[in-house]
């Protein structure tokens, strides 16, 4: 039944199907009505069912830059005049990737188009092409982005120079040293947008898989009675803190060893089929003679398609627990397969991690 509901799931790159690119065709001609709507209907469909999404998205502004009247500095007005028009957020983004081939030598006007259409959709994977070819230009331009009034701008200036944004190129230059955009993190660190705020998390999190010292020591001088701020620690050290890395679970008050008694810890059933669920259950009883913070977290170790197994960390529960005090805690983890993960027949251990150490061992079987 799982693997029914995942392949009947539309696929991502349907955004761009072809009633987008029908879409894309009527509302350019309604603003330039020279526009050659069949030319670039013709262009952009061509082998579109065996493109992925991003080669579809690159596609189609290819097909812009070949059916628009040009020159750059023209269709630049006519796609600022097509951005609100676009009816998907994500299919926004074909105009930035746009500006991203196309706009290189028109640096000021390119950065300018950058940070309006990033409100319709994102401009993020655009920007990168700009940082691979000045980036010190172009992170000075998203340094006064970082302090934008408007939220979008505000992200993209974090979102664009993540040294590992996903679906898109690494920028080596600051996975191997990322001082550059330290600026720009310290401007967004208490932003009173959410959305903003997981850019930031996100991009610091990047950086602890390089530089964890770095982050540790930058986050440090930040005030944790902030909440926003706080947050933002949280979420950039969720590695880390996976990890059992006693540095990151220090800044939470979590860095000791936790003084408790582990009581029970069962997994149920014991047995399941695919698309069942398990219940993971466990009790601890304080030992200390002082109130102490716990971070609860449990590890999957899913079994591979070759036989071997897997480790997923996942978080459970942060609490404070008093002396003599007792914590029950119960969880239920479904199985079944989804995109990022397909589930295979064995013994799937299960381990408890409590402040970065495991203190107990269970398992289930997965049958078939």
């Amino acid at each position: 039944m799982a693997e029914t509901e995942t392949e009947a799931a539309p696929l991502l790159k349907e955004i761009f199907n072809r009633d987008r690119l029908n879409h894309f065709a009527r509302e350019t001609a309604a603003i330039h009505p020279a526009f050659d709507s069949e030319r670039f209907l013709q262009l952009a469909s061509e082998g579109l069912d065996n493109l992925s999404i991003m080669q579809r998205l690159r596609q189609i502004a290819v097909s812009f830059h070949e059916t628009l009247p040009g020159p750059y500095e023209k269709n630049i007005e006519i796609l600022w005049t097509l951005a609100p028009r676009i009816n998907h957020g994500f299919a926004s983004i074909t105009l930035p990737e746009y500006v991203a081939l196309y706009g290189q030598d028109h640096f000021d006007l390119s950065m300018k188009a950058l940070a309006y259409l990033t409100r319709f959709g994102s401009s993020e994977f655009a920007v990168r092409h700009f940082l691979l070819k000045d980036m010190p230009r172009t992170l000075a331009v998203m340094r006064d982005w970082s302090q934008d009034e408007n939220e979008h701008v505000r992200r993209l200036s974090s979102e664009g120079c993540r040294p590992r944004l996903p679906w898109s190129f690494q920028l080596k230059q600051l996975i191997a040293d990322p001082a550059p955009v330290a600026s720009i993190i310290e401007n967004l660190k208490s932003d009173p947008s959410l959305y903003v705020r997981k850019s930031v998390a996100n991009h610091l999190n990047d950086i602890t898989k390089d530089h964890p010292e770095w982050v540790l020591e930058k986050l440090s001088h930040w005030d944790q009675g902030d909440i926003r701020t706080a947050w933002i620690m949280k979420q950039a050290l969720r590695t880390l803190v996976k990890k059992g890395d006693t540095r990151a679970l220090h800044v939470f008050g979590a860095g000791h060893k936790a003084e408790v008694k582990l009581e029970t810890f069962s997994i149920t059933p014991s047995s399941l089929k695919l698309g069942g669920a398990v219940e993971i259950t466990t009790k601890l009883t304080s030992t200390g003679i002082a109130p102490q913070k716990l971070v609860i977290d449990y590890a999957v170790h899913y079994v591979k398609k070759t036989g071997g197994t897997s480790k997923k960390v996942f978080k459970w529960k942060e609490l404070t627990l008093a002396p003599n005090a007792d914590a029950e805690l119960t969880i239920t983890r479904p199985i079944h397969n989804f995109t990022t993960r397909i589930h295979y027949p064995g013994r799937h251990a299960v381990e408890l991690i409590v402040n970065g150490e495991v203190l107990g061992e269970s398992a289930f079987e997965l049958t078939t």
